[in-house]
């Protein structure tokens, strides 16, 4: 046995090293592939991806930045098309400096009647669009996409930057062959890191070369007869070169409750601490978060924008007329805002068209809104400061540096007061911040230049809250009016998903896959009132939620709401668990027994704790002729380590196990 695989082993290996990986030598045997020999569940594969950054000495501009990939993706089926799409960000600081795609060519391969067809990617499948004020966005779709495709796409970016984006050695699609060379000259001198937070290490050699650069210059001299005059010169520096050649790299499989995937992925980091040019003075990027941010608050786009306020005096001053509690001030000032300015959509800490434009045509971008917000707020007598964060798609910074950042939001860090806002939630509130900023901690900067990490893991529990009044009819339906009460988190997510919903499409969700349930007569109380708890009631029908055997009538207390599935069932886990607020879930029924029957059996009572963070409750007792429960789980964290996870999928499984066990009424 032991030989066998030894041989499948050396077959794939040789199988490997006899791949020809020039562009455009696509085989017959990647065509005829049906599935990743290594991981079947696979949709597509990356083949192969070859990734070479360098600096390029130009004529009048220096060193320039040239990133070329190359990249080769097996498609299996429709779930695997997406990966015909590539999404490639450039940075544009000004139309003078601007990264450039540059070279982008590319075929998609399909096997008709035995032979191999190619089919060119056109102008017409390429696409340009503007992320933001410093971001913009060129992609591509490859043409003719069908199962068990190849497609294939090279191109080159030309940056005048040095900073060096992260190089991502996994994808969610298994990798079979990763070439990678980054070759930098001695005047930059970057920190290497490997992400702590991934599995999957990739081995890095480092070496260095000599390099020699020959430039011409051009000299005319004269007057009436002009000469030109040539000349040249060399320049002579080490190059340090980092190399790669990773084969096999897993797939990054995502799981449920995962904050943010890329947060895992191996990838390689690299950080400009230092520029040291020849015959120059020494220049030292290596930072503090304190340098950071103040240099972030220097920037006129930013902190020159907490300065401005006439813009707004005129109506702060009647809106705050004979107002004097604080509370009521910030309130005030913050549905002003919200009301006034509303979200672009695009992130930044940065200002992006100037907080007086903002307020005047009522759009801007997060930094627009809320440095607005903290300005206001200073106005008004409170003590109000930014808040930089990195939201959960941007990751947890490592190094500090401004690109750790990417949001902003306003803290009040008053005598009376301390809260977090955020203006550009539609449903946000005090204290309840857009869930993609509930990552980790942000950087608050003070009035007197100093800053300082703060949590922003909400630590109150986001209750809901339902009440179920059961009443079985002689037919056995079930009917009855249920009454819920969701604060916080779990209100702003309902209000979030449901804004623009009719009351007939919100029947229609609550009804999905609830079998014979028919839902009436609801009522929505506070929608836009985020200050105040949602409140929502309904009556309700049930034609399906009892079954009757040998003269017994068996049914789940819980009814519709009942969770069967458990999203935690997979043996091991490999990322932490992030429900991204703590919560408590709690119902309340209140079950009519019908004449003619009496309680044969009730769920057993229990009580279970997970750590000193997690508690699940279940009581059921008849009280005359009602049959009373109380089902409640409360989370005080919203985050669980990977090593936990088995103790926890332990105690998640007893939850969704009370769930489903039944009330069994006998006929006396």
């Amino acid at each position: 046995m032991k030989s066998c695989i030894a041989v499948i082993l050396f077959l794939m290996t040789f199988a490997t090293q006899a791949q020809n990986y020039k562009f455009g030598k696509v085989s017959m045997e990647e065509l005829q592939q049906v599935f990743n020999p290594l991981d079947s569940s696979a949709n597509a594969t990356v083949l192969y991806r070859e990734e070479h950054i360098s600096f390029d000495l130009r004529k009048d501009e220096g060193f320039v930045q040239v990133r070329e990939v190359h990249e080769r993706i097996k498609i299996y089926n429709k779930e695997g098309y997406k990966w015909a799409t590539k999404r490639i960000r450039l940075y544009d600081e000004s139309n003078a400096k601007s990264e450039s795609l540059e070279r982008l060519k590319g075929y998609t391969y399909n096997l008709v009647n035995g032979k191999i067809e190619d089919s060119k990617l056109k102008k017409d499948g390429t696409f340009k669009e503007e992320a933001n004020k410093y971001w913009k966005i060129n992609s591509f779709t490859m043409p003719n996409i069908k199962d068990g495709c190849v497609v294939e796409y090279t191109y080159k970016i030309d940056s005048p930057f040095t900073t060096i984006d992260d190089i991502e050695f996994q994808y969610t699609i298994p990798i079979e062959k990763f070439d990678l060379t980054i070759k930098t000259p001695q005047y930059f001198v970057y920190n290497k890191l490997l992400n702590p937070n991934a599995s999957y290490m990739p081995v890095l050699d480092q070496s260095t070369r000599n390099r020699v650069e020959t430039t011409t210059n051009k000299e005319r001299t004269g007057w009436k007869i002009v000469s030109t005059n040539y000349s040249t010169s060399k320049l002579e520096f080490i190059e340090d070169i980092i190399t790669s050649n990773e084969t096999d790299i897993p797939a990054l499989n995502d799981e449920p409750f995962v904050d943010n995937l890329d947060n895992y992925k191996a990838k390689l980091i690299l950080e400009l601490t230092v520029i040291k040019y020849p015959n120059q003075p020494y220049k030292s990027l290596a930072s503090s978060w304190d340098a950071v941010t103040k240099t972030i608050y220097n920037n006129p786009e930013f902190g020159t924008q907490l300065d401005k306020s006439s813009y707004f005096e005129d109506d702060l001053d009647a809106l705050l007329l004979d107002i004097t509690d604080p509370f009521q001030k910030a309130m005030l000032v913050f549905e002003h805002v919200k009301s006034k300015v509303k979200w672009n959509n695009f992130y930044g800490f940065n200002s992006e068209v100037g907080v007086r434009k903002a307020y005047k045509d009522g759009a801007g971008n997060v930094a627009d809104i809320n440095l607005m917000l903290t300005a206001m707020l200073r106005y008004a007598g409170l003590k109000a400061h930014p808040v930089l964060v990195s939201t959960k798609n941007n990751g947890i910074p490592l190094f500090p540096t401004r690109q750790g950042f990417n949001y902003v939001i306003c803290m009040i860090e008053d005598d009376s007061l301390n809260m977090l806002l955020d203006a550009s939630g539609k449903h946000s509130t005090f204290n309840v911040l857009p869930t993609h900023t509930l990552n980790w901690q942000g950087r608050v900067i003070r009035e007197d230049g100093t800053s300082d990490w703060i949590g922003l893991t909400p630590s109150v529990l986001s209750k809901d809250v339902s009440s179920l009044n059961v009443k079985i009819n002689p037919d056995l339906s079930i009917e009855g009016k249920v009454r819920q009460q969701k604060t916080d988190y779990v209100a702003m997510g309902y209000r979030d998903k449901y804004a623009n919903v009719s009351k007939d499409d919100i029947i229609k969700n609550i009804e999905r896959d609830k079998g014979q349930l028919e839902i009436t007569d609801i009522d929505i109380e506070n929608t836009n009132n985020t200050n105040e708890p949602l409140l929502i009631t309904y009556d309700y029908k049930l034609n399906d939620g009892i079954e009757a055997i040998g003269g017994n009538l068996y049914f789940s207390p819980m009814l519709f709401f009942a969770s069967e599935d458990n999203p935690f069932k997979q043996e091991t886990r490999n990322f932490p668990i992030d429900f991204m607020y703590p919560f408590s879930d709690r119902y309340m029924i209140n079950i009519l027994i019908p004449e003619g029957y009496a309680i044969e059996s009730l769920p057993e009572n229990k009580k279970v704790q997970f750590g000193d963070v997690g508690e699940f409750l279940y009581l059921a007792k008849a009280n005359g002729s009602y049959l009373q429960l109380t089902i409640a789980l409360d989370m005080k964290t919203s985050f669980i380590l990977a090593q936990d996870y088995n103790n926890f999928k332990d105690f998640y499984s007893t939850v969704i196990e009370k769930h489903t066990e039944k009330v069994v009424l006998k006929k006396i």
